[in-house]
């Protein structure tokens, strides 16, 4: 505890004395009672004479532990000083002190011009792609929407729900005012809590598609070269003519896959013919996926590949083919999964249409998820 004696010939490490052991003269190792010694203590003023040193550090602690705006927190955290001298002292000393002020100024400039060739390369004159939700450029630029400079699901996503149902009325008591603030203010911090990360993500650049296309393509050169080092391959030519086989193997296992196509549909009519009218288009020209499109109307989307994605290791099995199926992210999926079960809890039950109205995406993807955690007891019909 302050004031404590600090010696001044032993160290490094310093060695330090409570003032009980110095007045006895306390003796230990290589310190001896004859060393010169520092006193030392925060008892003094540093930016307010009403103020020491130790109470600024303990205010600068009671902010970041309760939070920008919590004054009554940090108030009753220090003991020392009230509510209104705590913001006035903050606001004036760290938040309009001129000096602070200009040296913060020249820190986020410098900071700037560190980070200006890691920033997004988007700029006010360019046009930045508009994937749709959910397409594969989306997801690889994490949902983000450089036109609004926003995210498909942002960070605490459902902040906002906590504020829906408070009204301020005039004859609401001064206990209720007050909480009703705090849930205010509490928002204000998740809300600055978004942005912070948001300017993370800006500042270093982490939503950079062509530094993520490059990487992809590393990748799949990697594996390719992983794969030659495994078949035993040592150098390029070698690796050609193992392409060339391996292309052959394949266009050999098509003709048997085509072969066992044929005796599946020689026992139906209906399905023989359209395998024939399938492999007429084809030799005219026509691609198979075009094929598929022009005869179902509609190409079904691939199942999505949960590897890689956050939140995978949070599903059960079930819940990683729902997601799969329904090509709906890990995250997004428990997000919607905890406002659903929240909402059920609250109600003693849940409709359809109150679950489309809580995640407003496709209303078939909504469907899906309501019936697969219905079914699977998570939550209960209203």
């Amino acid at each position: 505890m302050e004031p404590y004696i600090k010696c001044a010939e032993c160290g490094p490490p310093p060695f330090f004395l409570c003032l009980q052991c110095f007045t006895r003269g306390f003796e230990y190792k290589k310190h001896q009672s004859d060393h010169t010694y520092e006193i030392m203590t925060s008892d003094f003023p540093v930016l307010d004479p009403s103020w020491t040193a130790q109470e600024e550090m303990a205010l600068l602690e009671a902010v970041m532990d309760c939070g920008f705006g919590n004054w009554q927190d940090v108030a009753n955290q220090m003991c020392t000083k009230t509510k209104e001298e705590c913001e006035k002292h903050y606001m004036k000393h760290f938040i309009n002190n001129p000096l602070f002020a200009s040296t913060l100024l020249t820190l986020k400039q410098a900071e700037a011009a560190k980070a200006a060739d890691t920033a997004i390369p988007f700029h006010s004159a360019d046009d930045p792609p508009r994937p749709a939700f959910d397409s594969l450029l989306s997801r690889d630029m994490a949902g983000y929407m450089p036109a609004r400079a926003d995210f498909i699901e942002e960070f605490d996503n459902y902040a906002e729900w906590d504020l829906r149902d408070i009204d301020f009325v005039e004859d609401d008591s001064d206990i209720l005012h007050a909480l009703k603030m705090a849930v205010v203010d509490i928002y204000h911090s998740r809300l600055k809590e978004r942005q912070r990360r948001k300017k993370i993500i800006r500042d270093h650049g982490l939503v950079n598609l062509r530094k993520f296309r490059l990487e992809f393509e590393l990748r799949r050169e990697i594996k390719r070269l992983q794969e030659y080092r495994t078949a035993g391959i040592t150098n390029f030519c070698s690796a050609r003519t193992y392409d060339h086989l391996k292309k052959t193997r394949e266009e050999e296992r098509l003709k048997r896959t085509m072969l066992s196509e044929v005796l599946q549909c020689i026992q139906d009519s209906s399905a023989c013919q359209q395998w024939l009218r399938r492999q007429a288009d084809i030799d005219s020209g026509l691609s198979p996926s075009v094929l598929m499109a022009s005869n179902s109307g509609r190409r079904s989307a691939p199942p999505l590949n949960l590897t890689g994605l956050p939140g995978t290791e949070k599903l059960n099995e079930k819940e990683k083919e729902l997601c799969q199926v329904v090509r709906l992210v890990p995250g997004a999926y428990l997000e919607y999964k905890s406002a659903l079960l929240n909402e059920c809890n609250k109600q003693g039950g849940l409709r359809l249409a109150q679950a489309r109205a809580l995640i407003k995406i496709d209303v078939n993807k909504t469907r899906k998820i309501y019936d697969f955690l219905i079914r699977e007891g998570y939550i209960t019909k209203a």
